[in-house]
Order: structure tokens, then C-alpha cells, then sequence
């Protein structure tokens, strides 16, 4: 009986491999040439590290006679991650990850966003495609910047308004050289003044003395000065003539601001000025209130004359066709005039009408 036997691994015939090209033999050459570059480097480096330290052995320990094997151990710098190689990758930082990234053929395609946009009347443009343009980047007036939270803006805004009013830490100091030198509240005579004010309408007074005399320090809108103290916008405008105070508008934001005047200066320049005298204002008001009265009562009159004229020749018309003419007033036919009915006819637009035979007058007829 025979043994059987495993039958022997069949022979495949080897592909004959062909050898690299130049090309691919170059290739492998240099690659070979930078990762030797790189671990000379890398050596030089822990050299360099390690000749600075205490010396140790190729596998950290230290090189001493007299430490034991236990007691060799490597220390904390040859295992400190502080100087990690540029070309190794650390997992716990988050790699820069640029997103869906289009197909080739749609590279060239650009997805403008209409919002960011600004309408320079050259064309919309956005800020990315011009960084350097300043109308693109300039905040608008009186909204809050894209690099400022809410909470920085509203303190911008806080101390803008001081630095306006010259208040609270803008306040120019009141030391005791400025006693007798600096300027006093032309009233009380105290230092502490509305600094405002002063630059404004150059008029030193404290804001106690302002809400205490209102008869001299309110202050005054433009159409005010104009109806009360019949100045005229030249007048108005002149800031060396009658300084004002500019404030936005309370009623529309985007309204023109508003000029306030200062009481008592409108009233010395009204009074002493233009005018001479209260009395003579109080004239001069009363006579263009006659004259606007006047025009008025003439422009109505002249309306009613034309309606008087309208009226008549309406009268004369229908005069003529009752036989004989008459004067405005007078009464039709020489007294009330009753309606002779014609016959029921129907109009063109298919009412049932009848006509008086004497004035014309048509009415509409209901046949039931």
C-alpha cells in the first residue's frame, strides 16, 4: 500500500521585473540624500543639546562611574516635549482644515456675497477685493465698528460725549493758581463752569445759575428766534454774529441738527441792535401782522369777486333763455320760479328724465 503524499506547490513562472529608469533611479537617490541630511541634522542637534547639559549615554543615562544602574535615569529635558522638530506632527492641535474645496473646472468661479457689498458708484465692490480701499472699511457714523463688542462700544460712546461736554475726567483742572486768573460764573462768580458753554457761546456761568435764571440762559431754537425776535437765517447763521449750539434732532435722527441760541445774546442783538428797543419789536410784529392780514382779506376778497363774476354770467345766461334780461339778485320770470314738466323721455344712458321747459332743469323719473 502506498503512502500517500502532498503534492508539491505548484510552480508559477516570475514576472520578469524590469529595471528603473534613470528618471526613477534619480528619484530614489535624492530622497535617500534628504533623509540622510535630515538625521545628520537631527544628531547635530541633540549633540549640541546634550554638550550644554551633563553628558550622558547614547541611551540618556548619565555618564558617571560612580551612579549606580538603578539610580540612572534619565532627566526631564531629554524627554520634553519644549523643542518638538519641525517635521513632526502633534494630533492635539487642530490641523488648518480649508473646508469643501471646489472641483478643478469650478476653481475659477468667484460666489460674491451682495450683503458685504458697498455701492461705491463704480461698481459693488467688497472689502476683500480691495483691502486698502477706506470708503470700504470706514464705519458708518454712529454704528458700532465690526472689531468692538457691545460692551467697548458703549463706553467709546460714554466717554466720547464727555470729552465733548468737558466733563468728569475732561474737565480742565480748577488748582489754586487758577483763583484769581481763571474764569468765574459771570453771576455767582464760581469756578466750577460750564465748559461747554464757555467754548460755545463764550459765556462763563455754572449750571446753577443757568437752571436759575432761565429768563437769560434758556436756550432757543431757530424757528423760535425767528418768530419772536423776526431775525432772518443770514443773521442766524453767522456764527461770529450770534453763536449756537448744535444737537442732533430729536424728532428724525436724519433731520438737519438743531441750532440752539442762547437767550439773553438773541435779545441784546434782537433789542439794541437791529431793532433799538422791545417796543419798536413789538411795533414792527404788530405791523406784519396787519399786513398778513391784509393779504388775507384781500386774497379772499379776489376769490370772491371771481365767484360773484361766475355766478353772474350764469344768471345772465339763464336770463336770456327765459326771454329778458336781468341785473344779479334778481328773481327769474319776476318772482319764485315753479317748474313746467315736459314730456318723460329717455336718455342715452338709458334713464327715464324729464325737462322744465323754462330753466332746462333735468330730473330723473322712476316709472314703477
Amino acid at each position: 500500500m502506498e503512502r500517500p503524499s502532498t503534492p508539491p506547490r505548484p510552480v508559477t513562472a516570475r514576472q520578469a521585473v524590469s529595471p528603473p529608469t534613470p528618471e526613477v533611479t534619480r528619484r530614489i537617490e535624492e530622497n535617500r540624500l534628504k533623509a540622510k541630511a535630515l538625521r545628520e541634522r537631527s544628531l547635530a542637534a541633540e549633540a549640541a543639546s546634550s554638550s550644554q547639559t551633563t553628558a550622558r549615554t547614547p541611551s540618556g543615562f548619565l555618564a558617571e562611574e560612580n551612579v549606580s544602574l538603578s539610580a540612572r535615569k534619565r532627566a526631564h529635558a531629554s524627554v520634553s516635549t519644549s523643542s518638538i522638530p519641525s517635521t513632526s506632527r502633534n494630533a492635539a492641535e487642530a490641523q488648518k482644515d480649508d473646508g469643501i474645496q471646489p472641483a478643478r473646472k469650478f476653481k475659477k468661479y468667484v460666489d460674491h456675497d451682495f450683503s458685504k457689498m458697498t455701492d461705491t458708484k463704480g461698481g459693488f465692490l467688497s472689502a476683500e477685493d480691495d483691502p486698502w480701499n477706506k470708503a470700504l472699511h470706514a464705519a458708518k457714523e454712529g454704528e458700532k465698528p465690526a472689531h468692538m463688542t457691545l460692551k467697548e462700544w458703549e463706553r467709546h460712546q460714554l466717554l466720547k460725549g464727555l470729552r465733548n461736554r468737558k466733563e468728569g475726567p475732561f474737565e480742565p483742572g480748577l488748582g489754586f493758581s487758577q483763583r484769581d486768573k481763571g474764569k468765574k460764573c459771570r453771576e455767582c462768580g464760581s469756578l466750577e463752569i460750564d465748559w461747554q458753554w464757555e467754548e460755545v457761546f463764550k459765556c462763563p456761568v455754572c449750571s446753577r445759575c443757568k437752571e436759575k435764571f432761565p429768563e437769560r440762559y434758556s436756550l432757543l431754537t431757530k424757528t423760535e428766534a425767528k418768530d419772536d425776535y423776526l431775525l432772518t437765517d443770514p443773521e442766524l447763521k453767522d456764527a461770529e454774529l450770534l453763536p449756537h449750539l448744535n444737537k442732533p434732532n430729536p424728532h428724525k435722527s436724519h433731520w438737519h441738527d438743531m441750532m440752539l441760541f442762547l437767550r439773553y445774546q438773541v435779545e441784546e442783538y434782537a433789542f439794541k441792535t437791529k431793532w433799538g428797543s422791545a417796543e419798536q419789536l413789538d411795533a414792527e410784529f404788530e405791523r406784519r401782522e396787519q399786513d398778513k392780514k391784509k393779504r388775507k382779506e384781500d386774497k379772499f376778497k379776489s376769490k370772491l369777486d371771481e365767484l360773484k363774476k361766475k355766478t353772474r354770467t350764469d344768471a345772465y345766461r339763464r336770463n336770456l333763455k327765459g326771454g329778458k334780461a336781468g341785473q344779479f339778485g334778481d328773481r327769474i320770470g319776476g318772482g319764485r320760479h315753479e317748474h313746467e314738466w315736459g314730456q318723460t323721455v329717455e336718455n342715452e344712458a338709458g334713464m327715464t328724465v324729464k325737462t322744465c321747459t323754462e330753466c332746462g332743469m333735468e330730473v330723473e323719473e322712476l316709472q314703477f
